[in-house]
């Protein structure tokens, strides 16, 4: 299985998650306004573990999240991507995204999503991937409608209640 290190959309730059990216998500992990719907803000040495956590979910199993750029002028967009997870006793591969505020409402969540789902889906021969938010994230929802993923059921995830879409390929 190929390692897809970088890929475009059409307005973005994407490339495999690194250490060397441990500024920028520090500061996306440490902006209450992002982190209120990701579980709250972390502290450097709890992005450290997320980064050495995605560095080793890439070596085990060939993906996992990018980093985005603008392309225009390589501002820092957000992380996105692909990681195995654990919902109630289930394995599942689960498509992620988290955006800094400034981009949010561009349709960028949308554009990442569908390079991401083409990888998983073609690339990958992923057959199915899950997605869920918290019931009050309205905008997340959104993106996984746009996506063509379906609504499953509410459930309770890290403490909170969450609503669960499944896209088949």
């Amino acid at each position: 299985m190929p390692l897809i290190e970088t890929f475009t959309t059409h307005s973005l730059l994407a490339e495999r998650l690194r250490f060397q990216h441990l500024t920028e998500l520090n500061r996306m992990h440490q902006n209450q306004q992002v982190m209120a719907t990701l579980g709250g803000v972390l502290s450097d040495e709890e992005t450290r573990l997320f980064i050495f956590n995605n560095l080793h979910h890439w070596q085990q199993y060939g993906f996992g999240l990018w980093v985005f750029r603008d392309k225009i002028n390589h501002q820092f967009v957000g992380r996105a991507g692909l990681r195995n997870t654990n919902v109630e006793g289930s394995n599942e591969v689960e498509l992620a995204y988290a955006l800094m505020a400034k981009f949010w409402g561009l349709g960028l969540a949308t554009e990442m999503g569908e390079k991401i789902l083409k990888i998983g889906f073609e690339l990958l021969n992923l057959r199915e991937v899950v997605c869920f938010t918290l019931t009050t994230n309205l905008a997340s929802q959104r993106v996984m409608e746009k996506l063509g993923f379906k609504y499953e059921r509410e459930f309770i995830y890290a403490n909170f209640p969450h609503l669960f879409y499944r896209l088949k390929a």
